[in-house]
């Protein structure tokens, strides 16, 4: 993976997010980092061939599931070809001197401030305000001499920004991990594919999503993950985002899409890519 060609990837956020680290953890401090404004912004970025990668936060193992970028998994012609968690360490962060006494405004990006609630709700003159982003929470306050505030971001993001931590390790739950998905406009293999991510959508028939399961198990296929989305412009009709185990040069997985077409409306295969492990960030 180390030796591929890899030039640029393009992430949300401000530099030094989390999303840039998960992205250097993935291919190396070598590359070269495009950050964007919104996660529109790297869909877009990566489609229209201004960046070899996309990489987007799918999961948080405290707050669920990011439902944007599901969203726009479906809406774009992008293959997932990657897959990396990254241990989060969420920090409290402000201008130097500052005290926790005198903050009366934090600001993130909203999955930060769902991760350290317990947190912030411990500081009863406090308002938690969001943000587009981690990092850029804290090139702001910091830009802009915002005295009485702090931003919650990692580490990395307070030492490059010269700012002072108040507060380490905020979040509620120390098993904090985030999922990103690697984006490419085509199939460029990142090592041995050992997961799928597919989306469909059901017929109108009894027991639809039963049946749609069982082509899994009939062949012993197992499955990793299963979330449900609404089907924008048919109000309480669904679309399902499915994990299992395998690729699509598979015998058994190709069946079961075969089969599985039979009973649906829509389907796409996302990719057959490589399934992440959990590393450490640098804090």
């Amino acid at each position: 993976m180390q030796n591929e060609p890899i030039t640029t990837v393009a992430f949300q956020g401000a530099r030094y997010a989390f999303s840039e680290i998960a992205a250097k953890q993935f291919f190396g401090a070598t590359i070269t980092c495009i950050p964007c404004k919104s996660f529109d912004n790297v869909f877009e970025t990566v489609v229209n061939n201004q960046a070899d990668f996309g990489i987007v936060p799918v999961e948080n193992s405290l707050t669920g599931s990011i439902h944007r970028n599901y969203d726009l998994l479906l809406e774009h012609e992008l293959l997932i070809v990657g897959e990396v968690r990254l241990r989060v360490e969420q920090h409290l962060i402000a201008n130097p001197g500052i005290t926790l006494d005198e903050i009366r405004t934090v600001y993130s990006h909203p999955q930060a401030l769902e991760q350290c609630r317990l947190f912030l709700a411990s500081l009863p003159n406090v308002e938690p305000v969001a943000s587009y982003d981690t990092a850029g929470s804290v090139k702001m306050i910091r830009d802009n001499k915002i005295m009485n505030a702090a931003a919650i971001a990692s580490r990395l993001a307070a030492d490059t920004y010269q700012m002072q931590i108040i507060k380490e390790v905020i979040e509620d739950i120390p098993e904090n991990f985030t999922r990103f998905l690697i984006l490419a406009v085509a199939d460029k293999k990142l090592g041995p594919a050992d997961k799928t991510s597919i989306v469909f959508s059901m017929k109108n028939i009894p027991g639809a999503l039963f049946k749609a399961l069982s082509v899994f198990a009939l062949r012993d296929i197992d499955l990793l993950k299963i979330e449900s989305r609404p089907l924008r412009g048919k109000p309480w009709e669904y679309i399902f985002y499915l994990d299992f185990a395998g690729n699509m040069q598979q015998e058994g997985p190709q069946n079961a899409i075969r089969h599985l077409k039979e009973m649906t409306n829509l389907l796409k295969v996302l990719g057959s890519y490589p399934s992440g492990r959990s590393g450490e960030n640098n804090k």
